[in-house]
């Protein structure tokens, strides 16, 4: 009798840790998914500022291209540290083409280059909002991960972990933007 309820038991630790693995597991795909849908927003706004201020900035030209051609590689990567190293380029380069547009008074009025500004900011700021959301739960899935007993139990069911988007140093100091 002591062996059925032995057998049992394991048999509950073994699925409820399993189950708590494909939870996180999913946790962090979810917040993946989350930093997908907030680039998308921003890909999709980012033809439109150049559209923009295309008149305004002609010296501005190259910053623009390499923008767009950020933007499709971007597009095309599946890996999410890839995707992000590209993203923070996107973000430097749509800073810097934004702070060099102080110099165009008649831009800075311009109805629709204001509302691409706010958006764009607005979509920064989910950006990052999404890339701490999956910092957070990648931090708990490789906890799991790493951790004693279900160690043992990420091995048995091939979970690895799973990599936390960092900043750079570059992108640690402060930016001082002006609008």
């Amino acid at each position: 009798m002591w062996i059925y309820i032995i057998i049992i038991l394991a048999i509950f630790i073994v699925s409820a840790t399993y189950n708590r693995m494909v939870r996180a597991k999913n946790h962090v795909e979810e917040a993946e998914s989350d930093i997908k849908v907030q680039l998308k927003r921003r890909f999709d706004l980012i033809p439109n500022l150049i559209e923009t201020v295309k008149g305004y900035a002609s010296h501005e030209k190259e910053i623009l291209e390499k923008i767009t051609e950020l933007r499709s590689q971007a597009l095309s990567t599946k890996d999410i540290e890839q995707s992000d190293k590209i993203n923070k380029e996107i973000s430097k380069s749509i800073g810097n083409i934004l702070v060099s547009f102080e110099n165009y008074p008649e831009l800075k009025a311009n109805q629709n280059f204001l509302a691409l500004q706010t958006e764009l900011s607005d979509t920064e700021n989910k950006i990052q909002a999404a890339r701490r959301f999956y910092n957070n739960v990648t931090k708990d899935f490789n906890i799991l991960v790493e951790s004693f007993p279900t160690n043992f139990f990420a091995k048995m069911f091939k979970y690895v972990r799973k990599p936390l988007l960092d900043i750079t140093e570059e992108e640690a100091k402060n930016v001082t933007v002006k609008f």
